[in-house]
């Protein structure tokens, strides 16, 4: 019997280290031979370029597709998934694999969608099935109705995938992998490395021991004229509040030019003694680093899964997460100074959040490469209404 080939596409540094231990998982499966794409901001510098982790963590690189077209506005993200289309196309017909994984709700990830199935290669899509209210969610159930398996990462998606006419036969509740990490990172004692030694970044460089808050702020793709302004709120907030502060760079989203303007703006008008900044960091330290904080503080989806896994308290800022699945960890704050700075002194106070299960218990790596191994292939897909 051969081996399934299982292409699995990463299209920016986050999904990596959401996957990674899918990726790990199917490389050690008897049945499955992965094959590794990487395309999109995941393989460029400036968004945190996901090829060193992934090298070092021991996977081939199969293919890279560079289709990012510059500008972090709609027209670029629209023409950068085109491109997508295009590369990923030969890629999948030179590689010709038995199924095409894609990740999450990124615009790129739309690429991958469309090129698989207009090739009648079978689609799996993990973190299907969430809402949040803006363009991920149209890019995500798009990908849904696209997709011949789903591995959703609670059991509310699992049910709006169901509802939005999928089979339930190919509906599986997974957990999301991401937690895989998370949980082995719960049996760590203290930040066990020196960020600054570690990653390097820019600006001061505080006292960690005596507590540090975690801010990740990406700009809104249906609000991303305001981006500047956006962050520029929060700025103003952890600057007033003097608190030991690790900052990390936005995605590539468009908006982004517009955050990274304000905080470089922000930036040469203020000292920010006690803010250090980073490009990223591998998905281990970067939970670790979480789990050992005050609290994250942005729009991070991180802290609506691991944060809630790992009990870290979380300020939410704006409409990015909203309707999303949430455990008791999470603030919700407007784009508002004030608001920010009320909540950072809850959290302070309160410490510690409950853990939830909402999203996984840790096993979703192995169990969706089993799933993988033992779906049928060759079927036409049925719609249920």
């Amino acid at each position: 019997m051969s081996k399934r080939k299982i292409a699995v596409v990463i299209t920016a540094r986050p999904s990596y280290s959401r996957v990674k231990t899918v990726l790990t998982a199917i490389k050690n499966h008897p049945n499955l031979e992965l094959q590794l794409i990487i395309a999109a901001s995941a393989l460029l510098d400036r968004y945190g370029s996901a090829i060193n982790y992934i090298e070092k963590d021991g996977f081939t690189i199969d293919a890279k597709v560079f289709n990012v077209l510059e500008g972090e506005n709609l027209t670029a993200a629209a023409k950068t998934t085109g491109i997508g289309i295009l590369e990923l196309s030969t890629v999948f017909d030179n590689l010709k694999p038995d199924v095409v994984v894609t990740v999450a709700d990124r615009f790129e990830t739309m690429a991958t969608a469309i090129s698989a199935s207009y090739m009648n290669i079978p689609l799996a899509h993990i973190q299907g099935g969430e809402v949040t209210g803006n363009i991920d969610e149209k890019v995500r159930h798009s990908i849904t109705k696209l997709a011949d398996y789903h591995f959703v990462a609670s059991q509310s998606a699992k049910e709006r995938v169901i509802k939005l006419g999928e089979n339930p036969e190919f509906v599986f509740n997974t957990g999301c992998p991401s937690i895989d990490i998370a949980s082995e990172v719960a049996k760590v004692e203290g930040l066990n490395f020196n960020p600054y030694q570690k990653y390097g970044g820019v600006g001061a460089e505080p006292d960690l021991s005596k507590g540090y808050l975690v801010v990740m702020q990406h700009p809104v793709t249906t609000e991303y004229q305001d981006s500047r302004k956006h962050i520029e709120e929060t700025l103003h907030a952890i600057n007033q509040l003097n608190i030991p502060t690790l900052w990390f760079w936005p995605n590539v989203d468009a908006g982004a030019d517009g955050t990274s303007t304000g905080i470089r703006s922000f930036r040469e008008k203020n000292k920010l003694e006690n803010v250090h900044f980073f490009k990223n960091m591998e998905g281990d330290d970067f939970l670790v680093l979480l789990n050992n904080s005050i609290g994250l503080i942005g729009n991070s989806s991180v802290g609506i899964r691991e944060c809630a896994f790992l009990g870290v308290p979380v300020i939410n800022i704006g409409s990015r997460q909203n309707k999303r699945d949430r455990g008791t960890n999470v603030i919700d704050v407007d784009y508002n100074k004030q608001q920010i700075i009320d909540a950072i002194q809850i959290i302070i106070s309160n410490g510690k959040s409950n853990k939830s299960t909402v999203y996984g218990g840790g096993n979703a790596g192995e169990e969706i490469a089993n799933l993988i191994s033992n779906v049928p292939l060759q079927f036409h897909k049925t719609i249920m209404y």
